[in-house]
């Protein structure tokens, strides 16, 4: 048994969203918050000398670790209360060349992006444009999800609760790596079956993020694009972000994206590699810098107010940022945590974090402690890695007095041992394996309702798989009889899998289900 797909995306939000528990209290509504804040207006504050002993230790900190993980840079913001006390940069834009990550190096910030987008439905709330308890339909008719009841059921604020019935690794959430622009994703939701019962649990999704923009879209006359930067990025002077992998690219000062391979070794994505894409741009695509990172930050902790001006009323934040759906264990391992409205609530000593964090071949994190009015944020350019929330935690600890912990070498020591459980149980090339048929019965065309069509071409002692407007390559080599072993071509990260042929009354291959990060067991008909 391989352990890929959801077991692997658990295992990385785990570690990039989740510490240890602290004592419970639900963080629940604006009542109980603004007796927190009384209460603890009146704890002193760090003095000079004890912050800066806390910061110089933890830039220590933070240089080892990176070198722990093998990380070549990084950008790390902390705010308490509307003031930025550390800011600072470290290592590498490329591993290919000794550019130094600046603190106005651009990084993707990846799926922080969702914490944007509900920002901007907030904002449609409080303008009476929408209420979260609004049911999709009544404002986007062409809405669908897989079953008929739900569809009529889903409200706005299921959009961005992780609660849908969805499967945690479905189709539509890979749709956007082969290509496919956003209104085909949208499109595409309506024939995913569910693998539970609507509300019942967690399910981490992107592609609902699609409709919730276009629910924006859809009030303002304007592009989620548009908004973002009108609404968030020129009221917070964010100069220097953007929402499309375009900006990323022509960006001077930025931070390459690379992967930590299972040796150790570190390779960059070159930037014109093609799997680079915005189709899920409102679940992903934000880029930004230590910055403008830090503005967004002092927006979440002031409630919504920015320089004296109000973006998003206090009631809106609170429920963005209160707690919507239960994670479940093999996520929030030690303690209980929950999903909000495009953040985590989880609890830590001495009071609760509200955090998002972002992966894609970039890590980062932010996160903050409502109650302290202290955040931090963490940009990276490297993955996999949970650098980013072990140093959060660690600041966190440091601040507060908390027993002191190594988050950074536990995290390290748990991605290792994964790693190792990971190739132990990956399947073993049979010893004396069946031939395949000719591989012209195995060829041709190929259909599925989600996923689009698939042309297999014989070549050599391989077939060659294409699909997808941007015209993924999968080699196909013989296993077992009809099972063949699958390896995207220039996906670093994409583990190999399996494609399974069904052989029909003719002779020659009616279907084939591939086994395939992306893919999920989807069955291709032959056409």
């Amino acid at each position: 048994m391989k352990i890929d797909g959801w077991l692997f995306i658990a295992i990385m939000v785990a570690l990039v969203l989740i510490p240890e528990a602290g004592a419970i209290s639900i963080y629940q509504d604006q009542t109980s918050s603004e007796q927190n804040e009384r209460v603890l207006s009146d704890r002193p504050a760090l003095s000079g000398a004890e912050l800066h002993a806390v910061l110089s230790d933890f830039e220590k900190y933070a240089k080892k670790s990176m070198m722990d993980w093998k990380v070549p840079g990084m950008a790390i913001a902390i705010v308490r209360g509307n003031d930025t006390i550390y800011m600072h940069s470290f290592g590498i834009r490329n591993i290919s060349c000794n550019d130094p990550v600046t603190n106005n190096t651009i990084f993707n910030i990846a799926s922080i992006t969702k914490s944007f987008t509900t920002a901007l439905v907030a904002m449609q709330v409080d303008e009476g444009k929408v209420n979260w308890d609004d049911r999709v339909i009544d404002h986007l008719p062409d809405f669908r999800m897989y079953d008929p009841w739900v569809t009529r059921e889903f409200t706005v604020t299921d959009l961005a609760a992780m609660r849908s019935d969805l499967p945690n690794s479905n189709p539509a959430e890979c749709l956007d790596i082969l290509g496919y622009n956003r209104s085909y994703i949208m499109h595409a939701i309506r024939y995913i079956k569910p693998d539970k019962s609507f509300r019942s649990g967690f399910n981490y999704q992107n592609n609902l993020l699609l409709w919730e923009a276009a629910l924006v879209e859809s009030k303002t006359g304007k592009s989620w694009e548009d908004n973002i930067r009108d609404r968030i990025f020129l009221p917070l002077n964010m100069t220097n972000s953007s929402t499309d992998v375009k900006s990323f690219r022509q960006a001077k000062d930025v931070a390459s994206k690379h992967v930590i391979m299972e040796n150790g070794t570190v390779k960059a994505i070159p930037m014109n590699w093609k799997y680079m894409e915005d189709s899920l741009g409102p679940a992903g695509s934000i880029n930004s810098n230590i910055i403008d990172m830090a503005e967004f930050l002092r927006l979440q902790m002031n409630n919504g107010a920015f320089e004296g001006k109000r973006l998003i009323n206090k009631s809106s934040m609170i429920y963005m940022h209160s707690p919507k759906t239960v994670m479940p264990s093999v996520i929030a391992i030690e303690f209980p945590a929950y999903y909000c409205q495009g953040w985590v609530y989880s609890e830590y000593r001495p009071y609760p974090i509200v955090l998002n964090g972002g992966m894609g071949y970039h890590r980062s994190i932010i996160a903050f402690m409502p109650d302290a009015k202290l955040g931090i944020v963490v940009l990276c350019n490297a993955y996999p890695t949970a650098l980013p929330n072990a140093l959060a935690w660690r600041f966190f600890d440091m601040y507060f007095g908390n027993p002191d912990k190594d988050w950074s070498t536990q995290d390290l020591n748990k991605w290792k041992a994964f790693q190792k459980l990971n190739n132990a149980s990956r399947p073993k090339p049979p010893e004396h394996p069946s031939p395949a048929l000719p591989l012209e019965k195995y060829a041709g065309n190929y259909s599925n309702e989600i996923y689009g069509q698939i042309n297999l071409t014989a070549k050599e002692n391989n077939l060659i798989a294409t699909t997808g407007p941007i015209g993924m390559q999968i080699v196909l080599t013989p296993w077992n009889r009809d099972t063949f072993s699958a390896i995207i071509q220039d996906i670093i990260i994409a583990p190999p899998g399996f494609a399974s042929f069904h052989i029909g009354p003719d002779g020659t291959a009616d279907s084939v289900t591939l086994d395939l990060r992306y893919f999920d067991n989807a069955t291709f008909k032959h056409v």
